[in-house]
This record gives structure tokens, sequence and C-alpha cells, in this order.
């Protein structure tokens, strides 16, 4: 598995000092200095990892073994892993933050369903119904759910089933963080251009309003290189240029 280019800061009152500067304006220097997403620290008390990337299709009665796209890519979040041990988290600031993932899957062969859960395993449980077009899709806590409290940790997973037989094909899970956002960034990016707050989120170690934040960047102003440079930054170089589809509500 690709290990994320990545340190780790002293703490997050260090990170949420560093000011923002303006964007180069060569896209190719641009790029350069956005290679390193600055991640906080780990948690240390996260019992089990995570997993980032299924590890092999299966269900459906053993119809297929293998995503069904000729790039063979497997179901992946967008997110940041850490390193001995392997760890998939990432922090935001968002009441109700968008969840990134490369589906492979279409609609005519398979369905989804997103798990959130809290520090008291209090699930929510979202039913996906997928496109017929394999791709990036985002995924939105609903604004009728309860939004994430600051300070507490939640498991999400995404679950794949065969529409044939209902059984898992594939799955991936990991951890995020809702963080307080202090009042010097909070001046930062009220101020920040669209790019500029990419650049703040990222430099603060706020991956899921980064790559939200990276992805509406990358819809409205094609020569922007945040979001190939945010998923290079993490080892997800090879999801880059996945279309993003138009997918998908979350359904209790």
């Amino acid at each position: 598995m690709q290990k994320i280019q990545i340190f780790l800061a002293v703490s997050l009152t260090f990170l949420s000092s560093i000011q923002v500067r303006a964007d180069p304006q060569n896209p190719k220097e641009q790029l350069n200095q956005s290679l390193i997403f600055a991640a906080p620290p780990p948690p240390t008390d996260i019992g089990e990892p995570g997993k980032r990337t299924e590890a092999g299709s299966r269900g459906c009665s053993q119809d297929t073994n293998k995503p069904l796209t000729s790039s063979q890519k497997r179901l992946t979040a967008l997110v940041p892993i850490y390193s001995n041990p392997e760890l998939v988290f990432g922090t935001t600031i968002a009441e109700y933050p968008s969840f990134l993932f490369y589906v492979p899957y279409s609609s005519d062969f398979a369905y989804g369903e997103f798990v959130l859960e809290d520090e008291a395993e209090n699930q929510a449980i979202y039913k996906i119904s997928l496109t017929g077009t394999p791709g990036v899709v985002s995924l939105r806590l609903p604004s009728k759910a309860a939004p994430l409290e600051i300070g507490k940790r939640y498991r999400w997973y995404l679950n794949v089933y065969c529409n044939k037989d209902n059984q898992i094909i594939a799955d991936v899970e990991g951890y995020l963080k809702r963080e307080q956002l202090n009042p010097a960034l909070k001046t930062q990016l009220e101020k920040a251009t669209p790019s500029q707050r990419v650049t703040l989120y990222r430099t603060n170690g706020i991956w899921y309003d980064a790559l939200s934040a990276a992805s509406e960047l990358r819809r409205t102003n094609s020569q922007d290189t945040s979001w190939r440079a945010l998923l290079q930054a993490v080892g997800l170089n090879d999801f880059a240029t996945e279309p993003k589809v138009e997918c998908c509500n979350l359904e209790n």
C-alpha cells in the first residue's frame, strides 16, 4: 500500500498558527508547494486501524472477483493513511462534512451503504444508489442528521453490496474527528480566495475540508492544481484524473 507523504506537526495548536501565502502564479510552482499535507499527530488509542482500499471483491455468488473497470482500481476512500501502524484518519471542522470515495461499481451491478458511528457505537446507516458510471463520489451528511460534535471522534464505513444476492462485495472504513475552529484561522478563511482556503485547510491538517474545497475548485477551474496535489500528497495520485460522478444522496 502506498505510503503517505506526510510530516507530523508537533501539535494542532502549532499548525493553526501557520499563515496562508498567496498562491504562486506558476501552476507547476503551486503544485510543488502543495505536495505536503500537514497532517496532525494520529490518535494513539484506536484499536482497529481501518481500511483505505478494499482487500478484494467478493459476493454476487462469486460471479466476479474484481472491479468493473478496465483500470482494475478498487474501492478506495480518498483519505490519508498513517504508517506504523497503518491508520485511516482525518479531521474536519464541519458539522456536516463530505466523504469522497472512488467507486468502481455501477448501479446495474451494485448498491452502497454508508455508516457513521459515534464513540458510544450509535450508528446512522444510509443507503446509496450508485450511478451507471464508476468514478469519484461525494457523500455529504444530510442536514437532518445530528451534526458532528466538536472534539468527538467518529468511525465511518462504506459497504458495497451486489444487487443479485445482497452480499457484500467490498468495503472500506476509517475515522474522523471534528476539531474546534480557532478564531485566527476563521478570520483567515473568511478573507481567503477558494484556492487560498484549500491551502489553509492543507497547512492546518484539516483533510476533509481541504479535499471538499479542492473538489469544488476542480469543478469550477480546470487549471487549478489543488485536487491533484492533495491526492498526490497522501499517495492517491492514481485517482487524480478519475471523473467525479454526480452521486449520491444519503438516505436513511
